[in-house]
């Protein structure tokens, strides 16, 4: 039945590029939250009537934040191959597509990250700093705990943003359901393959916005 429907596809080759989606989607998720916070943080804590308060270092900060942001995926990932190719060795394979996927992702949730700290009550934040708390404390006992859920909504939709970046990605060769859909779907006209890769990229994206949406309400005390 199914070789019937899908004469074209090869499972192995299929399994392969599954694998690669998840491991290139997870990994450059990892690397997001870890440079996405440390950019929000920094773009909350410089701004005016912030804890660090400075306006050059914000306005720094926001312009990388928005460059990188204006530039689309593609055209990111092709001025980013001297970076990749010193850093990585190849700018072929998924290991490759990781430093575009990141600093493609990075700025877009350090945004999400500076909105969900601007929401946190700021009366809570002045009780911490009359009790004597640091900086330290205030971050970590007090501003990240109080948005955490939003930020991990805003880390859910910016791993489904990741997903789409993959398969561009894979146009180019860095593996993955987008490199199997485009090399051996679409250029080979065996568009049941391009059919297949669509409905796996899509149930993983509904399985991230899932797990997403549920840890979300879990830690949501509201």
């Amino acid at each position: 039945m199914w070789n019937s429907l899908f004469p074209n596809i090869d499972m192995q080759d299929l399994w392969v590029a599954t694998y690669e989606t998840f491991y290139m989607t997870i990994l450059a998720l990892i690397g997001t939250f870890i440079f996405g916070i440390l950019l929000g943080l920094l773009l909350y804590l410089t701004m005016d009537g912030g804890i660090w308060q400075n306006k050059v270092l914000n306005m720094i900060v926001a312009s990388i934040v928005n460059i990188f942001r204006a530039i689309p995926f593609i055209i990111l990932i092709l001025l980013l191959f001297p970076f990749t190719d010193f850093l990585i060795g190849t700018i072929r394979g998924p290991n490759a597509a990781l430093p575009a996927l990141i600093i493609g992702s990075a700025p877009f949730y350090g945004r999400l990250v500076e909105i969900a700290l601007k929401e946190v009550d700021k009366g809570v934040i002045e009780a911490a700093k009359a009790m004597g708390a640091k900086t330290k404390t205030i971050i970590f006992k007090v501003l990240l705990p109080e948005s955490m859920p939003a930020l991990v909504s805003g880390i859910t939709v910016t791993a489904i943003n990741l997903i789409g970046y993959t398969a561009m990605a894979g146009v180019i060769g860095a593996g993955g359901l987008g490199n199997y859909a485009y090399f051996f779907g679409f250029q080979r006209r065996e568009f049941d393959v391009v059919f297949v890769c669509t409905v796996l990229v899509v149930l993983i994206v509904f399985l991230f916005q899932f797990i997403g949406d549920y840890i979300s309400n879990k830690i949501d005390k509201r």
